[in-house]
């Protein structure tokens, strides 16, 4: 489809530029336009996915930019995501499908292949949209990853998409991270790079004008824009934990969650990271999960591996602790897989065959299989003798069978989760299991906290993206990208 709001790709100088967040905000500002954009990205590695209709598994970040674009995802805004398993592994997905397992130096060879289903999920989005708004991966100026490509520069040159370059200046050093990489690009490279924008300035800007005067001269480029630090800004991370919080005076609720060192999904946690009542603590390595209301077992893209590190800390014996003082256990997928009897995986799905003694809080044996389950729910969640709708999605390779009375039903009649005899300890497969509010509100009666404040996940999602975009319309001069835009109103 012809249009003069073309294509345009968003690279970083680093990861966490704003790369993610600038894309959702262009989005929004064109949507408002009237345009019909939706956002892309070529290459994603991340352990946060969320779940098409079509039962396909894309990057989060690229769900969060299809809902600024009032659109419902699809696998090709995503066509390659990688999932790391290990620190020199990953499971590929296609277009929203597990292909299989590759170390990094076996897909580095296999992105040539990977460039042809890159380009199909591009020209697909190309036949249905006016614009297509496209997120880079890191830096274009890595120097070890510039061959075969397909992440940033070369997928631009590719697909023959213009390209803007975002850096963070609250990380400082901005003005050499943009000069540098801009250097560092291959003279038909810097040809497609339009201009900058510096992410997240804080202060007067007329302090500022000296060396973006500088950068103008020195590169030929125009910053098209700086956009504000936005205090209290909280849309959902692509990856790296968000542990930002506003808390009240007192939290009613201590919340604990290990991190573990394949954790996925922790964005299920944002809901009550976002309420005032309750305090969200990330545990990492060496410390402790003591002083929690309630221990949240997260996600885990390498549930054994994890369940192992788990062990190392000594997390399981503070668990048994925790919970011969009275308090509350809850596993979330990879962790629910935890807190029961067995987890077999006799073909490697997640990394070396074999099996695993789960915690032994709830009976149920996992086994891993080749047939991921990737499809969104909805149902009835069943607690302490009340009912709640629930909603969210299941990503996970393994099958459990239990034994016990599940705690959802599922509106196809599929049963989920289950409660502990002695009601302390609970697990779902379900992600976004808090977002519902009323959902939410009866995990938190279980837990022991009535009356917690509502948060309404959605409109805090809008909220964030509205104000990206706001900036984005007072700050950029998004006609040196699009002279057109000025007549759409």
């Amino acid at each position: 489809m012809h249009s003069p709001f073309r294509a345009l790709m968003v690279q970083g100088t680093t990861s966490d530029a704003g790369k993610s967040v600038l894309v959702a905000g262009l989005c929004r500002v064109l949507a408002r336009k009237g345009i019909k954009v939706a956002p892309f990205k070529p290459q994603n590695m991340a352990l946060n996915s969320a779940v098409t209709q079509d039962g396909g598994e894309i990057g989060r970040a690229q769900a969060v930019q299809a809902a600024a674009c009032n659109i419902e995802p699809t696998v090709h805004m995503n066509p390659v995501l990688l999932k790391p398993n290990s620190d020199t592994g990953a499971q590929v997905i296609l277009q929203g499908k597990a292909l299989t397992n590759m170390e990094a130096t076996g897909y580095h060879d296999y992105k040539l292949v990977a460039m042809n289903t890159v380009i199909d999920s591009f020209e697909r989005l190309q036949q249905d949209y006016e614009s297509i708004m496209i997120e880079g991966a890191g830096s274009p100026a890595e120097i070890n990853l510039r061959a075969n490509d397909i992440a940033n520069m070369g997928f631009a040159e590719k697909a023959d998409v213009p390209v803007i370059i975002v850096a963070d200046i609250d990380r400082g050093g901005v003005f050499a991270h943009l000069y540098g990489t801009l250097e560092l690009l291959s003279e038909s490279e810097q040809a497609r790079v339009k201009g900058f924008v510096i992410n997240r300035f804080r202060g007067d800007i007329a302090l500022l004008q000296s060396g973006l005067d500088w950068l103008e001269e020195k590169t030929g480029k125009p910053v098209i824009g700086v956009l504000p630090y936005l205090h209290g800004f909280d849309l959902e991370a692509e990856d790296a934990i968000d542990s930002q919080q506003q808390l009240s005076n007192e939290a009613r609720l201590v919340v604990k969650v290990p991190v573990f060192t394949r954790i996925s999904n922790h964005t299920d946690f944002d809901v009550m990271r976002q309420n005032p009542d309750i305090e969200l603590k990330y545990v990492g390595k060496g410390e402790s999960l003591a002083g929690a209301d309630v221990i949240i077992l997260p996600g885990s893209k390498s549930t054994r591996a994890d369940l192992d590190y788990l062990r190392s800390q000594g997390w399981d014996k503070e668990i048994a602790r925790h919970l011969r003082f009275g308090g509350k256990v809850m596993g979330i997928c990879g962790g629910y897989q935890m807190l029961g009897n067995l987890i077999d995986d006799p073909e490697g799905i997640e990394g070396p065959s074999g099996s695993s003694n789960g915690l032994g809080y709830l009976n149920l044996t996992t086994r891993m299989t080749n047939d991921k389950t990737l499809t969104r729910v909805q149902g009835t969640l069943n607690l302490c003798g009340k009912q709640a709708t629930v909603k969210g999605y299941e990503i996970h390779a393994g099958v459990s069978e239990i034994q016990g009375e599940s705690i959802i039903t599922l509106e196809n009649g599929q049963l989920d989760g289950l409660v502990s005899d002695c009601g302390q300890i609970l697990g779902t497969y379900l992600h976004g299991v808090f977002d519902d509010p009323a959902a939410f509100s009866l995990f938190c009666h279980w837990m022991g906290a009535d009356n917690i404040a509502k948060v309404d996940h959605h409109a805090n999602q809008e909220r964030a993206i509205n104000r990206i975009a706001d900036a984005i319309e007072e700050h950029l001069n998004l006609e040196l990208l699009w002279p057109e835009l000025g007549a759409r109103n």
